[in-house]
């Protein structure tokens, strides 16, 4: 079957005879892309796996009520973007770190991660961006990986398209400052 479009989907997903067909094939749609999302932003496959399954099941949880006043896509990501959020704030709490502990932490996890497949200019940029606040990160990844326009994370993130361009601008000096010192 081909790809359906995101209101074919949510019309099968709101008939009971075809809902969970539909959120079958909209999880295929958009895991891996909100897996990535996620990972960029935890670190962790174990992590990034269960703060994946935790928004895939606030989506089936919250669809119903979805009004489509932006696009599901949009929507999907906004809940990715809070779990992914909730889930550090929790982690910083439960083993009682700072941000630059956990910034420490996390890059400690990317260097002995062993299904990170990316070489050393990958993973220096990656411990790079991990040195930005969590906002300057999120937009960062969103921009440069997610190739998101800034209306896009805009509606994400509640944030205007102003301040959102200067986030990325300040995370990208950080980052190019970053490499150039190490």
């Amino acid at each position: 079957m081909a790809e359906l479009e995101d209101r074919e989907l949510l019309a099968q997903f709101r008939d009971e005879r075809t809902r969970h067909m539909a959120f079958s094939l909209l999880v295929k749609k958009y895991q891996k892309r909100i897996y990535w999302h996620i990972r960029k932003m935890v670190i962790d496959h174990d992590d990034a796996d269960d703060v994946t399954q935790n928004t895939f099941v606030k989506i089936w949880r919250y669809l119903d009520s979805f009004r489509e006043d932006s696009q599901l896509f949009t929507w999907i990501y906004r809940i990715a973007t809070n779990e992914c959020m909730t889930f550090l704030k929790q982690k910083k709490a439960r083993e009682m770190l700072s941000f630059d502990d956990l910034e420490v932490k996390l890059s400690e996890r990317l260097e002995s991660d062993p299904l990170f497949s990316g070489d050393m200019i990958q993973k220096r940029l990656q411990k790079a961006i991990l040195t930005l606040p969590e906002k300057q990160r999120l937009v960062f990844n969103m921009k440069y990986f997610d190739s998101l326009k800034y209306e896009e994370i805009s509606e994400i993130l509640g944030t205007s398209v102003g301040a959102l361009k200067a986030s990325y601008h300040h995370a990208v000096k950080k980052i190019e400052n970053y490499l150039k010192n190490q």
